[in-house]
């Protein structure tokens, strides 16, 4: 039996004996990891799939850690992948791994630790059953909080098994924590440092002496686990809440970050946000716009008015991409437009999505909304910056000296819009490159819009705003 949902081959041996005739040996979990990392390095292959941003920092750290077979400790700020990493470390391990049957805590047949298996070993010997364990069921997790008790972790005393028959002194009476379930796996404490320091002390008993008091009952358990933990580094390193045998234990320490390109988070936030397009209604975000959502977070994580300890998570940046795409999308439904394409409108959505994920610094209270229209405001500006064709800008504006005032808003459908080009002939030039050749309205319609708010933004056009609508006109 295996407690995935991934069937366990027919081929595999069903006994001890079974296992030894064919040839399978024992190996400790950090010599598994270290073995199957070396095949995969050597191969050229990814330690891990979708983790982006990290082959030239984190990564090279993480493969010398597995490679020492050292427990690791991630430091880093919220949104940082430190989670994935630890879970994705489980493709790593083999793909099965006998038990003895009915362990609870993954006994090897060839050294069973619990009482239970080393029973039935004596009893049978080399006809004592064994099951197989998928990978997936060889990790072990717990989010450290205030309340974790060594019970959660270790284990304890199960009445029930007491109430039976059984002395409390019978090791049987033990209802084993999630420490020794994961025995010949990967254990993760997320947050460690919100773990109590009498929990600590527990974890390292069992971890590093092998042995644990459960209400008096001591018993031995020379478990084989890797150890691997993520912590919030401002916790790490000011508050101290970590005991210093524990910290010992880790042989790596690795520093995560934030993507150091605004390309990067673009690519990120494709690869996580959920798809935009829904029951057959087309929603389609302009490559300009996606890159002013990653700038979005990007000026966040260096604002004077954002509390930089708290971190600015990459999930802000998926968070206000799919927002901008719904509210593209509501807005396409109500104007029966199919396809639908994010324009700068769409842009005032981020703010249900943002100002709960970024914590403005408390002299700044009350100015959420400030703040956060002076950070998609900075985005557009550096992304048209970037992209626009600064030759193009003046018969625009001359274009608009001699009386053009434009009117766009979400009120406007997407051939309104687009009809600006006849009468602003100047616009064709300069939008050419945000719609990639696109002849459809709704791109051309959201690249008017970005254009004139860029020139407004650089100081070339006035804008009224007036509820869901804008005016552009001349600066004269």
């Amino acid at each position: 039996m295996t407690r995935s949902d991934v069937a366990v081959p027919t081929d595999l041996p069903t006994t001890i004996g079974g296992l030894r005739a064919s040839g399978w040996a024992s190996r400790p979990v950090k010599e598994e990891i270290r073995a199957n990392a070396v095949a995969r390095i050597a191969a050229g292959e990814p330690l891990f799939a979708g983790v982006l941003g990290y082959e030239d920092t984190v990564m090279p750290q993480l493969e010398n850690a597995l490679l020492a077979g050292h427990d690791v400790i991630f430091l880093g700020e919220r949104g940082q992948a430190k989670t994935r990493m630890i879970r994705s470390l489980t493709g790593l391990l083999d793909e099965w791994m006998p038990i003895v049957a009915g362990s609870e805590i993954n006994d090897d047949p060839y050294a069973p630790v619990s009482k239970h298996a080393r029973d039935l070993v004596a009893e049978l010997g080399d006809d004592a059953p064994i099951e197989w364990v998928h990978r997936e069921d060889r990790y072990g997790e717990k989010l450290a909080t205030p309340d974790t008790s060594i019970a959660d972790l270790i284990g304890e005393v199960d009445p029930i098994k007491v109430a039976e028959g059984r002395y409390l002194s019978d090791e049987l009476t033990l209802h084993y924590g999630l420490v020794p379930r994961t025995n010949r796996g990967i254990f993760a404490i997320n947050e460690l440092p919100d773990l109590a320091e009498r929990i600590q002390v527990g974890m390292l008993n069992v971890l590093e002496e092998r042995d644990v008091q459960i209400r008096g009952h001591r018993i031995r358990l020379p478990l084989d686990v890797m150890l691997v933990a993520s912590a919030n580094p401002d916790d790490y390193t000011n508050r101290g809440r970590i005991i210093t045998p524990l910290k010992d234990r880790f042989g790596s320490q690795i520093r995560t970050h934030y993507p150091l390109e605004v390309d990067l988070e673009y690519q990120i936030m494709l690869q996580e946000a959920r798809p935009t397009s829904v029951a057959g209604i087309e929603v389609i975000v302009p490559e300009y716009l996606g890159s002013v959502v990653a700038e979005f977070s990007h000026l966040a994580r260096s604002s004077s008015h954002v509390n930089q300890r708290s971190g600015v998570s990459v999930r802000l940046s998926v968070a206000n991409y799919e927002a901008l795409a719904a509210n593209a999308l509501r807005r396409g439904l109500r104007a029966g437009e199919n396809p639908v394409v994010a324009r700068i409108d769409d842009l005032d959505a981020l703010a249900a999505s943002s100002i709960g994920k970024i914590e403005i610094e408390s002299m700044d209270d009350g100015r959420e909304g400030v703040i956060f229209d002076n950070l998609i405001r900075a985005a557009v500006h550096q992304v048209f910056v970037n992209r626009h064709d600064g030759s193009t800008s003046s018969a625009i504006v001359e274009a608009f000296e001699s009386g053009l005032v434009a009117h766009t808003g979400a009120d406007r459908s997407s051939a309104e819009l687009a009809q600006l080009i006849d009468d602003v002939p100047a616009l064709a030039p300069a939008i050419e490159r945000f719609t990639d050749g696109s002849r459809d309205p709704a791109m051309i319609a959201a690249a008017i819009e970005f254009v004139l708010e860029g020139l407004h933004l650089t100081r070339r056009l006035n804008k009224d705003d007036a509820g869901q609508s804008a005016t552009y006109r001349s600066r004269g």
